[in-house]
């Protein structure tokens, strides 16, 4: 299906809302990312956050044309594709695995594109919200945690 190109240059503002306020909220976690050195910072959080909030406009658009629920089978491709995205920055080192909090933390900003392009700002803005405050403020209280265990490990094995 070919568009006429009034319909190619049609403009939603709420749609550029969208976009924008998806922008913002994946920055600010990626610069969280950004600031501590982590694989996916800011670029990469902002373009999945994008990245989803638009595939979820489309699908918005594709499902008013399709009979059947085909705009959540594309929110549920865009959740697994993400998914695999997430598992590509796993990394195993002997027993440890490393790169956790930031594959949930890609998983997490797709959530946040996605609620922006359904229009819940708030929804999108609070998850970023309690996002931040477990990246940010959580962050030394478990570097205590693990130091105390590692420190009680190691008297256990002397």
């Amino acid at each position: 299906m070919l568009l006429s190109l009034s319909e190619f240059m049609s403009f939603n503002p709420d749609e550029l809302i969208a976009l924008s306020f998806a922008f913002l909220l994946g920055g600010l976690i990626g610069l969280e990312r950004e600031i501590n050195g982590k694989p996916a910072g800011l670029r990469t959080n902002i373009i999945i956050c994008v990245g989803s909030c638009a595939f979820t406009i489309l699908a918005w658009h594709f499902g008013d044309n399709v009979s059947g629920d085909a705009s959540s089978r594309i929110v549920a491709g865009v959740i697994t594709g993400v998914g695999f995205l997430g598992g590509g920055v796993l990394i195993r080192e002997g027993s440890s695995i490393h790169g956790l909090t930031t594959a949930a933390s890609i998983w997490l900003v797709t959530s946040i594109g996605i609620a922006c392009g359904i229009g819940q700002f708030a929804i999108a803005l609070i998850v970023t919200v309690m996002a931040l405050i477990v990246l940010l403020a959580l962050s030394p209280l478990t570097h205590r945690v693990r130091k105390k265990r590692n420190d009680k490990a190691q008297t256990q094995q002397q």
